[in-house]
């Protein structure tokens, strides 16, 4: 399989559990659902783990008992964290306020800022996957763009990302986009931008190329918990790709893994999503 490089948070999420859907100087009363390991890199690695894939991380976590814990978990699930750097402080928990029909709203302090070194040899891998708002990701993935795969998560202001596959949410381009959706892409990806692939939830997903446009249905599933679906999809969609299948197949993949993602209540991939990768093909 391939060789894939995350550049993603990994977090020591803490679940409070809610009574009724959140409102404006609402009332109350929640349940501590713990610890549990979270975060774009391990909500993306760890399925990629399960599908055979090496993956390497890079991000940062502080210097102390929570960052020391987050590596543990995210090496025992097979991720590759010799890539992530310490700094000199408190690795704050994410507090996930979650709602009973399953939505989740994220509340976090601001991270230190994470300047990237320079960018590693691009030959040794075959994707490359951005989802951070570390400083110079841009000269990172165009160092990588002729060597390997790149796929970039849309960031939350207007930087670059050059990529060939651009991800966003609809809520991502909410007053941000309201013209050609492909001409907005190419202003953040550039010139080698060859999908730019909008998630809508239930409603599926649309990839929009220079000359057209495919629409991907969701896969229905139960709801139990949104975190961690659109690094799922992410995540199937990069499998597919990287085994050069087409867009539309890749999409179809990427729902299927994000359908597993909110029938499980948890952050990262749950076990429904590694038996379906792991079973033989005639169970």
């Amino acid at each position: 399989m391939a060789n894939i490089l995350l550049l993603a948070n990994i977090n020591c999420d803490r679940l409070l559990q809610l009574d009724k859907p959140l409102q404006t100087g609402g009332r109350f009363h929640y349940q501590d659902g713990g610890s549990r390991l979270g975060g774009g890199g391990a909500n993306t690695g760890i399925g990629l783990v399960w599908a055979g894939h090496s993956v390497s991380l890079v991000s940062q976590v502080g210097n102390d008992k929570v960052g020391n814990w987050i590596l543990a978990q995210a090496s025992t699930q097979g991720l590759d964290c010799r890539l992530v750097e310490r700094f000199e402080g408190t690795t704050c928990e994410m507090l996930l306020v979650m709602t009973p029909d399953g939505e989740r709203t994220i509340i976090r302090p601001q991270r230190p800022v994470f300047e990237l070194p320079s960018p590693p040899k691009w030959q040794q891998f075959d994707a490359l996957y951005t989802n951070s708002s570390a400083k110079g990701i841009s000269g990172w993935t165009t160092s990588a763009l002729n060597d390997c795969l790149v796929v970039s998560q849309l960031a939350k202001d207007e930087r670059v990302r050059p990529c060939h596959v651009l991800i966003a949410s609809i809520t991502d381009m909410q007053g941000r986009c309201i013209g050609d959706k492909w001409e907005f892409a190419e202003q953040i990806a550039g010139e080698s931008l060859q999908y730019f692939v909008v998630t809508d939830g239930e409603n599926g997903a649309v990839a929009y190329s220079k000359d057209a446009q495919v629409h991907v249905p969701a896969v229905l599933a139960e709801v139990v918990d949104t975190t961690g679906a659109g690094d799922a999809y992410a995540a199937g969609l990069i499998h597919y790709l990287c085994q050069r299948r087409g867009i539309k197949d890749a999409m179809e993949e990427g729902a299927r893994w994000a359908a597993f993602a909110v029938a499980t209540p948890s952050s990262v991939p749950g076990q429904c999503l590694q038996y379906y990768l792991t079973a033989p093909e005639s169970e």
